[in-house]
């Protein structure tokens, strides 16, 4: 599969402009590299601006600015002072709406994300959004960066490639997990089965 999934077409920047809702879920099973290093998506979790969990939730602030721009950008930041969490943005400009990576399962670079993880086993390479991080080298510098479409008039290609699932995916959801507001919403989507998510699905 490694091989086959980077011959994908890029997903590009419409497949963003559509309902954090329907975006998370449809995000399970596409595969995410960062310079070359990553695995395929198996958990996420949606939020949206009308959500009381979600940093856009109480307007704009100079951290969640880019949550307020247009789809499709890599939203970063620090969670309790300690661990770099990704997001993409979602639906129009002003949503303020996007889509937590919390767990991928690693195909891509394994070497290197074991170097940066410190750590061999596989399955916790990449189980937590701050595992994530700091196994695909994700930093705040990239808050603001866009995924693979072409920036407008051009400039450096992008290091976020994002492309769309080979299989069908049998997916589960469940609460979000972390949270102290909303914690009942059914908003972690997962891929069924996947010994690589952060925290198991009820079944």
């Amino acid at each position: 599969m490694a091989a086959e999934s980077l011959l994908k077409p890029v997903i590009n920047q419409a497949f963003f402009t559509r309902s954090v809702h329907e975006v998370a879920p449809d995000l399970i099973g596409a595969i995410l590299t960062v310079d070359g290093v990553g695995g395929v998506i198996v958990e996420v979790e949606a939020y949206h601006h009308t959500d009381p969990a979600s940093h856009s939730y109480r307007g704009m602030t100079p951290r969640n600015a880019i949550m307020f721009g247009p789809p499709g950008y890599i939203y970063v930041y620090r969670s309790y002072g300690i661990h770099w969490c990704v997001n993409i943005v979602c639906e129009d400009e002003g949503s303020a709406s996007a889509v937590l990576i919390r767990a991928l399962e690693p195909r891509h670079g394994v070497d290197l994300m074991q170097q940066r993880r410190g750590m061999d086993e596989l399955r916790l390479l990449c189980a937590g959004p701050g595992r994530v991080c700091q196994a695909l080298g994700i930093i705040g510098a990239d808050n603001g960066a866009r995924l693979n479409f072409p920036a407008k008039g051009g400039g450096t290609p992008s290091r976020f490639i994002l492309r769309p699932r080979i299989h069908d995916a049998a997916i589960v959801s469940g609460p979000r997990i972390g949270i102290s507001k909303a914690v009942d919403a059914p908003w972690r989507f997962g891929l069924r089965g996947s010994p690589y998510v952060s925290k198991p699905f009820p079944e």
